[in-house]
């Protein structure tokens, strides 16, 4: 039986006769990772004119919620979801858990743990997701959710028994954020639920906060995207747009303008340069394509250490998936599974936790 929700009017077929709903705009609920987060419509992770000026797709993916999350504090035994998707990625080698769907996150000691998912349905005609996860009793808990990685979102309700507590959640240890800039393996493409893209879990194991700026296939460093992320308030900016690149010449056009541009504005911020990741040079050996991207961005890397620039950084993207069962980190030799990301996430987030201040 569907009930009406007032005052919001949309209807639930769950089954709480003490549910009380409210929108994750409204307060105290915090959310983190997305831009104007409580102007209304879709949520988004760049300015609107920002986006349309960069390209036709990063004015599509920005409102992909990929890194938003709100943290809250409550004493219900029970988190109701209810959240109007107008668009719902569905993709032959992405789980829907991860591209579409919410994760719930319980602080516990010292750091948040995964706790349970909300499970999206597999009709992408579908514009909406509901559902309810349980705790087994009824005490006071720090929660954090994600948002979907390859979705929009325009509506998120939380559902919470009527008489519960409500409070804002835990801040971050470390309130600016690190900003992620990349392509759809940094937008969060193949994790199997958006708490396991590389950010999140750095997030996790570090407290930071973090905006992630991934775009499938669109990171491509025009000048309205590069010269907005220039204008951020950061602590860190990881720059992981290889893989995007249309071309050679396109890195040498762009890298080096894109790190100069950053450096302008933040002249201590420290900035880490990454080359592409993939399993196929494990098989195929890197080949010339592979070694000439690399060495744009280690060119890039050595002329700031030349000019006495000493908050770089290079990770090799060769090392991320390097030993043994480098063949499983991916579904598909390029995307990482949670076992890439796991291996991203030790060898990023060791350098990024070494900046952290």
């Amino acid at each position: 039986m569907e009930t009406v929700i007032q005052p919001y009017g949309f209807t639930t077929q769950l089954d709480l006769p003490d549910v009380r709903f409210r929108e994750v705009r409204e307060k105290p609920f915090d959310i983190y990772g997305l831009y104007d987060a409580h102007a209304e419509g879709v949520f988004r992770r760049l300015p609107a004119d920002v986006a349309e000026a960069t390209s036709a797709g990063v004015k599509n993916l920005s409102v992909h919620t990929a890194g938003g999350r709100v943290r809250f504090c409550t004493d219900s035994q029970y988190i109701a979801l209810h959240a109007i998707m107008p668009v719902m990625g569905h993709m032959d080698h992405f789980a829907y858990t991860g591209s579409t769907s919410f994760d719930v996150y319980v602080w516990e000691g010292s750091r948040y743990y995964f706790y349970a998912g909300y499970r999206p349905g597999i009709d992408p005609s579908v514009k909406k997701m509901e559902g309810v996860v349980r705790f087994p009793d009824r005490k006071l808990r720090q929660i954090m959710i994600h948002f979907p990685l390859y979705s929009s979102v325009e509506k998120f309700y939380i559902g919470l028994q009527e008489d519960a507590a409500l409070d804002h959640g835990l801040r971050y240890r470390y309130d600016k954020p690190v900003v992620y800039y990349g392509s759809s393996i940094t937008q969060g493409g193949c994790a199997s639920r958006p708490g396991t893209s590389y950010q999140s879990i750095i997030s996790i194991d570090y407290d930071c906060d973090f905006i992630n700026l991934g775009f499938s296939g669109n990171a491509k460093a025009e000048p309205a995207i590069r010269d907005y992320m220039a204008s951020l308030d950061m602590s860190v900016f990881v720059m992981d747009y290889d893989h995007n690149a249309p071309s050679v010449e396109h890195l040498k056009e762009t890298h080096e303008p894109l790190y100069r541009a950053v450096r302008a504005a933040h002249p201590d911020l420290p900035i880490v340069m990454v080359t592409a990741p993939d399993t196929q040079q494990y098989v195929h050996g890197s080949g010339d394509y592979r070694n000439a991207r690399r060495a744009v961005i280690y060119e890039t890397y050595q002329k700031a250490l030349a000019e006495g620039d000493r908050n770089v950084r290079f990770i090799d993207g060769e090392s991320l998936f390097e030993g043994r069962y480098h063949d499983v980190c991916t579904v598909d030799g390029c995307h990482p599974n949670d076992a890439g990301f796991i291996r991203m996430a030790d060898k990023i987030g060791h350098t990024v936790a070494s900046l952290l201040k």
